[in-house]
């Protein structure tokens, strides 16, 4: 999927993984139930902050799987799918392996 959207600063754009929709006692849960997901893929990536006039680069790179806070970023639909736009600041750790 081609996105035509750069992410500005310190922003990254994710797409969130999909939650369970099974419980592994086999209970189905409706969309409402649903743990908000935690953890996606790194879409497109903002050139960096700035710092006293300097540019600091993003410690994160398109195709990081990444953890982020429960709550964080902006939700926006792009083709119909669910995206997070997302501070760097809000991304809790890189999934490596």
């Amino acid at each position: 999927m081609a996105i035509n959207l750069r992410p500005l600063a310190d922003r990254v754009l994710v797409e969130p993984s999909e939650g369970e929709e099974v419980t592994t006692g086999g209970i189905f849960l409706p969309e409402t139930a649903k743990e908000k997901p935690q953890q996606g893929t790194i879409l497109a990536v903002g050139p960096g902050r700035t710092e006293d006039g300097k540019l600091i680069k993003m410690d994160v790179k398109v195709k990081d799987k990444v953890l982020y806070a429960k709550y964080a970023g902006t939700e926006i639909k792009i083709e119909g799918k669910k995206m997070l736009i997302l501070k760097e600041s809000d991304i809790l750790a890189v999934v490596e392996g």
